[in-house]
């Protein structure tokens, strides 16, 4: 009896310390690359984690202040602990925050707020391959445009839990000969997201894809602009000419447009618009062998839209006055030649009395007209 008193006691005492424990913890948001400002066209993942040597296990939650204008293309995915963003919008700011909870309390994090902006000219991050989707193995490299390279690094975080959740560092730049900027040469081992970082801030980050399988889907890393070409190939790690199925958002592509050259099966779309934004990814024939997803981002073409700004400012110029002088020669009954200006005073025809008390009213009201009019000649015109 009393062995069970004891037992109870202990238990309700590690209880109470648990729950002091877990009221002093706070989940905390970090951001990959760090920073509270993001950039157009990039990748970032948001990070919770609590800080505890408990081995109680956490799920997450998380919450944005407005919800994403477009639901139907899911370029922010939550994966538990992870927040990813794709193709980063000016939708995409805004304020973010996670929950995080176990069998005995629910923790909350203080917001983290992204402001996204342009590229910066002097810290850009351009990948030479022009693909997120790599097979294991092979090499690529990422040329950092940036003023001054001596103390740039190149830096990747992974997003799989299979390592451990912090920024490996790579080799220091190589710096281009005549140019502003260096080159990095990475073996693709690791998926995760790349960007150079130095003393004066990071370039914009990419989100590269290694593959261990047999096929990937090579698709633009960079935004592409609406109206562009732009090719999706889908190749296959050992030679394959019997072809692919390409696939948006998860339904099959039905298409002409598509060619296959050395075991590389090309899908052509011929002038991109803003409906073709979306998640692709392909597969063989009999769908035993499917590429990884890839984003392709497409941006609104600001030519067009800035000329039918224009244009409508013109027409709304010129189409005021138009209605105006319309108005005006209906009211007064003129036509808008010689005769435009109201006629003088001496000018007036003579009118037959009124019949009624409102053809009284009306005559005064345009004696009144013409007497008004009568001074503004004298007055634009003396010695009339």
């Amino acid at each position: 009896m009393n062995s069970i008193l004891i037992s109870s006691l202990l238990g309700a005492a590690v209880f109470i310390i648990q729950v002091a424990t877990l009221g002093d913890l706070k989940p905390v948001v970090s951001v990959w690359p760090p920073g509270s400002r993001i950039y157009l066209g990039e990748s970032v993942v948001l990070w919770c984690t609590v800080a505890s040597n408990l081995t109680s296990e956490w799920r997450y939650q998380w919450h944005r202040d407005k919800p994403a204008a477009n639901t139907s293309i899911p370029r922010h995915m939550v994966s538990n602990d992870s927040y990813s963003i794709t193709a980063v919008t000016w939708e995409d700011e805004d304020s973010y925050r996670c929950t995080a909870k176990n069998s005995t309390v629910e923790l909350r994090s203080q917001p983290v707020v992204l402001s996204v902006a342009e590229f910066t000219p002097d810290s850009t991050l351009a990948l030479t391959s022009n693909t997120t989707q790599m097979f294991r193995g092979e090499n690529f490299t990422l040329l950092c445009h940036i003023s001054n390279s001596s103390d740039w690094k190149l830096k990747h975080f992974p997003l799989d839990h299979t390592e451990s959740t912090t920024v490996s560092q790579t080799d220091q730049c190589v710096p281009l000969e005549g140019a502003d900027g260096c080159l990095f040469t990475v073996a693709t081992e690791k998926s995760g997201l790349y960007w150079c970082e130095g003393v004066q801030g990071r370039s914009n980050a990419v989100s590269i894809t290694v593959s261990y399988g047999d096929i990937i889907l090579k698709s633009p890393a960079s935004p592409v602009d609406e109206g562009d070409k732009v090719d999706i190939y889908c190749q296959y790690r050992i030679g394959n000419n019997r072809g692919a199925r390409f696939f948006k958002n998860g339904a099959e592509i039905t298409t002409s447009n598509s060619s296959i050259s050395h075991g590389v099966i090309t899908m052509t779309i011929m002038k991109v618009t803003q409906q073709d934004e979306g998640f692709y990814k392909c597969a063989s024939q009999d769908r035993k062998m499917e590429s990884p997803e890839s984003f392709l981002s497409v941006r609104p073409n600001k030519g067009s839209s800035k000329w039918i700004t224009v244009s409508c400012v013109v027409v709304f110029i010129f189409l005021i006055p138009l209605i105006v002088l319309i108005i005006h020669c209906y009211r007064y009954k003129m036509i808008c030649t010689k005769s435009f200006w109201p006629l003088s005073k001496e000018e007036v025809p003579t009118v037959p009395l009124p019949a009624t008390k409102q053809d009284v009213t009306e005559v005064q009201w345009d004696l009144s007209w013409m007497e008004m009019s009568n001074l503004l000649d004298k007055n634009l015109y003396p010695g009339t």
